[in-house]
């Protein structure tokens, strides 16, 4: 009995000793807790103010950037432009206004501004209003005048001059830029404009007039980003050329009615064709008549009209009844006289002018339009040539523009190379196209590839020339 209670005694006892040690271990892990809780608050406090500290610089330099900004803004809404780049040599004004001279060019400067602010303030988002246009027109005056006055545009070569005066002096930042004889001038300063305000900021569009020549198609082809490319726009005169006319869907169009030509200038129907030729009839008038006194009873003599041939006298032969008249003239009176055409001394000969040398003449088929020699060619003699790199400018002109040139001016050719040389040059289209009048011109005016009795060349549609040009 009592060995049994000391068993229930131990077993009570392991049964506190238990809980015991559980209390323990509760009151060590609250413990445990309690500190990590207290770490955990302190590091939280830390991380709070370093964040609170880090807000407060991101708030103070938010309102720094903003205010930057704000300047920013202020400085490029206020130098903010439109630039208007036309290439003159194809972007021709209409004839109304060329005509004219220095009034049409100021005409035309004011038509030009109009058009290109309508147009503006319609397309153009978030233009401040203070906006300036400014508009460079390069083309090569002299060769654009005498085109002009060829085709009856304008009286005298000269007035493509004034009319280019009229209209930069219209307006301070309108400039029409003579850039000289020589192939691609104008083209070259157009590209280098076209390249130093593409990402200039205070640009806000440009209003690109080009619509005649394909060469400016690889500059456009080159601009890839969204943002830039809402920022051009293509202006229209002459219709698109077929590369140009592929970028449509990629740029913005527009063209201004009425202020450029819509056709390129045809010097040779209008020429022969639109002016009628004018034939002057010179009416021969009669002499007046001096008053002549009547004498022996008759009547005055008839004014006589002097011949501009001698008259010829034949010597009557003997026997013939006018022999005795020949000899026995009769006395003569004054109706005899006045009924005889007085003598006319003949006119001395006119002198011949010494035979001139036949005068260089542009070759042209029966429709008017310039066309190139069909040459013979090596195409491996082609391929020599081009990887020697020659001046085309340097050997066949003989006046390269550039300095420094990126061609070789130093090798010696031979006659052969140069006709390969030539060839080669001819490969290039001629900005003017078949209505090319310079005879110094290197480009081609006519496919170098077409085949005789093909209408089109072994280029297919892919061929960079116009395919209207015939060979007669």
């Amino acid at each position: 009995m009592a060995h049994e209670e000391n068993i229930a005694l131990r077993q009570r006892y392991e049964l506190l000793k238990g809980a015991e040690h559980h209390k323990n271990a509760l009151i060590e892990e609250l413990l445990r807790r309690v500190d990590q809780l207290t770490e955990d608050y302190h590091q939280e406090r830390l991380d709070h103010a370093r964040e609170s500290h880090f807000n407060r610089d991101v708030q103070r330099k938010e309102m720094e950037l903003q205010d930057e900004l704000r300047k920013y803004k202020t400085v490029m809404d206020r130098d903010a432009f439109v630039l208007v780049l036309i290439d003159g040599d194809g972007m021709i004004f209409d004839d109304k206004l060329t005509s004219r001279g220095e009034l049409g060019g100021r005409e035309a400067a004011g038509l030009l501004w109009s058009s290109v602010t309508d147009f503006v303030h319609q397309n153009v988002p978030n233009l401040p209003s203070d906006y300036k246009v400014v508009t460079r027109i390069y083309a090569n005056l002299k060769g654009l005048g005498d085109t002009c006055h060829r085709s009856g545009i304008i009286e005298r070569p000269d007035m493509l001059d004034d009319f280019a005066r009229g209209f930069t002096g219209s307006k301070q930042l309108f400039d029409f830029v003579d850039v000289g004889m020589g192939k691609d001038r104008a083209d070259d300063k157009i590209s280098e404009i076209f390249k130093l305000h593409l990402y200039d900021c205070h640009c806000r569009q440009i209003v690109f007039g080009c619509s005649h020549d394909n060469g400016y198609a690889r500059l456009l082809e080159d601009v890839s980003e969204p943002s830039i490319l809402n920022s051009i726009t293509l202006l229209e005169g002459v219709p698109f050329e077929r590369e140009l006319a592929q970028l449509k869907t990629k740029y913005r169009t527009t063209r201004f009615e009425g202020l450029f030509r819509n056709t390129k200038i045809n010097i040779y129907q209008q020429h022969y064709i639109q002016q009628p030729m004018q034939v002057q009839v010179q009416q021969s008038q009669p002499q007046p008549q001096s008053p002549t006194p009547q004498m022996n009873g008759l009547p005055p003599p008839p004014v006589q009209y002097q011949s501009p041939y001698q008259p010829t006298f034949s010597r009557a032969t003997s026997g013939s009844p006018g022999n005795a008249a020949a000899h026995n003239p009769v006395a003569p009176t004054w109706a005899s006289t006045a009924m005889t055409a007085p003598l006319v001394a003949s006119p001395p000969p006119t002198p011949q002018p010494a035979p001139q040398p036949p005068v260089k003449q542009v070759p042209r088929n029966r429709y008017g339009q310039r066309i190139d020699p069909v040459a013979q060619y090596d195409p491996n003699e082609v391929k020599r040539i081009k990887k020697l790199k020659m001046c085309n400018v340097h050997f066949l002109r003989n006046d390269c523009p550039y300095d420094p040139c990126t061609h070789d001016h130093h090798y010696k050719p031979n006659k052969n190379e140069l006709a390969t040389l030539r060839y080669v040059s001819r490969m290039t289209p001629c900005k003017f196209g078949s209505e090319c009048d310079d005879l110094k011109c290197i480009y081609g005016h006519r496919c170098p590839s077409d085949q005789e009795g093909k209408k089109d060349c072994r280029w297919g549609e892919n061929c960079r020339f116009d395919r209207g040009v015939t060979r007669d």
